[in-house]
């Protein structure tokens, strides 16, 4: 059996990728070096059949190497029943992680002392972490109260509290039947009992749900058998209570709740019952949505007028021409449709794609930012960013098809010059451009207005046109010159052109100083400010898109933008830094502060594209970081 001793030197060596020296175990545990060499070959012993061993390193010190992590865990957890041996985390954003799952699964006061123990730093470090966890509860509207000379508690609503749990305690990129992430919340045995309840009653009873639907609510029951057994319940006012009690999903979620019961011996009172009948209500998926008429019956008027009003936004900001797909409204139609319940009860559904969505589509993500603020408005609801992730996913799709329509750009060549000079810019237009570009007529410029220009996506004119038009126009010389082509090619720009477009070298700040996210957009808003390109009202649009969801990645990557276009140009304000900052729960070194251009007609995705490359590639991130001069950047670029 592992000693007291043998534990805590098993810990340290479990916390650290690096060896640690035999000189630091002992005066941690307050013995002779000489104590902690047998100590480490009685451990290494223990473990050696197990999958792991312990490597002592000339002049380094000691190291674990674990051979077959699912063999060395399930020995240390029988053993030791501690499962806190399984990871110790020495990133502080996995610390935050790990102090809120532990206060979490707490029913009593934390001394920071104890937190301190667990994760094997300072108390000064954990009282540095907690201003992280505070600002990740604030989230769910729970606050980390203190008590002298008892130490830490979590205090929310209990539906809130349960939000957290979800997020925290369970595993969001779970494969297989692999979804719990806590033993010491409900051990494995227990959550397959639970599935194998839902997965019977289910069936039974017809209830179609996609396989995240079936998870969310699985998550759910899990978590309120646990919180009722220590007389946490959630509360339902008594009008939604009578609402939902004379529903088909009471009834089947009564039957799942008298089995629960009974294998777990907890008594769930009418709010639950109808809380989980809320969530069979709010998962309801259609099964046929290919647009015929039964399932065009199912989408009430009030939701068509919602999608209408929210794609219309969309396209007001982003003008990417997808509001008039009937296929995307009526996809939209049937998300919201059982979403809205969702969203009147304040429920969660947890998103295991989001991160992917977010990194991934990023254009078509912020699309569902914008339609969810409109949707935010008109119901009086507040959108979780999970949810942002399924529309975004509906949107996309839309973007993608759009794509497969598009052949080369097309042109309307309009002339006031005679039909001769005409016909000389649409020649010298195929001749420049070739196949890249579709000249499809040339018009005077009193017929214009008898034009279809539905098809057409800019036009290229001799003359001024004063009228507003729904596409861009070029003004060219009558007799095309070098400089009109040059103006007519930046639609056509290859990357490195659109590079030096997008990432002006007066706004290209390198290897900063910076110790806070607040820092860094101040002083990249007061560039654009002084450059002219935006004006006071920028940095509050930042900050307000930030409170729906941070626009940080993982790979050390913020791109904060506003929620909606604000800038007279579309360019990147780019800061890297020294030192890595932390972004709400993510360390950011590279800041690209995105600005599209109000009313652009223009299309972004090749920025986009330039965005994700960088997101997504850590190699090129890294080096970005390195570079010290704006050639050097751009040439990484």
């Amino acid at each position: 059996m592992l000693t007291k001793r043998g534990k805590s030197i098993l810990k340290h060596l479990m916390s650290l990728e690096t060896p640690i020296s035999g000189k630091y175990l002992a005066n941690h545990n307050q013995v002779s070096v000489r104590t902690i060499r047998e100590d480490v070959k009685i451990v290494n012993a223990l473990i050696t059949d197990h999958g792991a061993t312990i490597e002592s390193i000339m002049g380094k010190g000691y190291q674990l190497n674990i051979i077959h992590e699912k063999q060395f865990y399930k020995y240390i957890r029988s053993i030791t029943g501690d499962l806190e041996l399984q990871y110790v985390p020495s990133q502080p954003e996995d610390r935050v992680s790990f102090m809120i799952k532990h206060l979490l699964m707490s029913e009593h006061y934390v001394k920071l002392d104890e937190i301190a123990d667990l994760l094997f730093v300072s108390k000064s470090t954990v009282q540095n972490d907690l201003k992280i966890v505070k600002e990740s509860l604030s989230k769910y509207n729970i606050q980390l109260t203190s008590r002298p000379n008892h130490g830490l508690k979590l205090k929310g609503n209990e539906l809130k509290m349960r939000f957290c749990m979800s997020e925290y305690l369970f595993n969001r990129k779970a494969e297989g039947n692999h979804y719990f992430l806590s033993e010491q919340f409900m051990a494995e045995e227990d959550l397959n009992t639970v599935k194998r309840i839902l997965l019977e009653k289910i069936n039974m009873h017809n209830i179609p749900l996609s396989d995240i639907a079936f998870n969310n609510l699985l998550v759910h029951i899990s978590i309120a058998i646990n919180r009722i057994k220590f007389n946490n319940y959630v509360k339902i006012f008594k009008s939604d209570l009578d609402d939902i009690l004379d529903k088909q999903e009471y009834i089947v979620a009564g039957e799942i709740v008298k089995d629960v019961e009974y294998t777990f011996d907890v008594q769930f009172p009418k709010e639950e019952i109808a809380y989980i009948a809320i969530h069979l209500l709010g998962t309801k998926i259609v099964a046929d949505s290919n647009g015929n008429k039964a399932v065009k019956g199912l989408i009430e008027k009030e939701i068509g007028q919602l999608v209408d009003y929210a794609l219309q936004k969309v396209e007001q900001e982003l003008n990417l021409g997808i509001n008039e797909d009937d296929e995307l409204r009526m996809a939209l139609a049937l998300h919201l449709k059982p979403a809205i319940n969702r969203f009147k009860y304040g429920m969660n559904i947890r998103n295991p794609m989001l991160d992917d969505i977010k990194k991934n589509y990023l254009l078509s993500y912020e699309a569902a930012v914008i339609a969810g603020k409109a949707i935010e408005v008109a119901i009086d609801s507040k959108i979780d960013e999970n949810e942002l992730g399924y529309i975004a996913l509906h949107i996309g799709a839309a973007i993608e098809k759009n794509k497969l329509k598009k052949g080369p750009s097309r042109c309307l060549v309009v002339c006031a010059s005679g039909l001769g000079t005409a016909k000389l810019i649409f020649y010298k237009l195929n001749s420049y451009f070739g196949q890249s570009l579709d000249v499809v007529g040339t018009t005077e410029y009193y017929k214009l207005n008898q034009y279809d220009l539905t098809d057409i996506d800019f036009i290229i004119s001799s003359i001024p046109i004063q009228q507003k038009l729904a596409i861009p126009v070029i003004e060219v010389n009558a007799v095309l010159g070098e400089e009109d082509l040059q103006k007519i090619k930046r639609h056509f720009l290859t990357k490195k052109e659109k590079h030096q477009i997008y990432f002006p070298k007066d706004l290209v700040f390198l290897r900063e100083n910076f110790t806070s996210k607040e820092e860094v957009l101040e002083f990249l808003n007061s560039k654009l400010v002084k450059n002219g390109l935006v004006d006071h009202t920028f940095l509050e649009a930042v900050y307000e898109r930030e409170k729906i969801a941070p626009t940080a990645y993982e790979n050390l990557v913020a791109i904060p933008h506003p929620i909606s276009p604000q800038s007279n140009e579309t360019i990147l304000a780019v800061c890297t830094l020294e030192k890595a900052i932390m972004w709400n729960d993510k360390p950011i070194q590279f800041i690209g502060l995105l600005c599209v251009k109000k009313k652009s007609m223009e299309d972004l995705q090749s920025l986009y594209d330039i965005l994700l490359k960088i997101i997504e590639n850590r190699s090129i991130v890294q080096n970005l970081i390195k570079a010290k001069t704006y050639n050097e950047f751009i040439k990484l670029l």
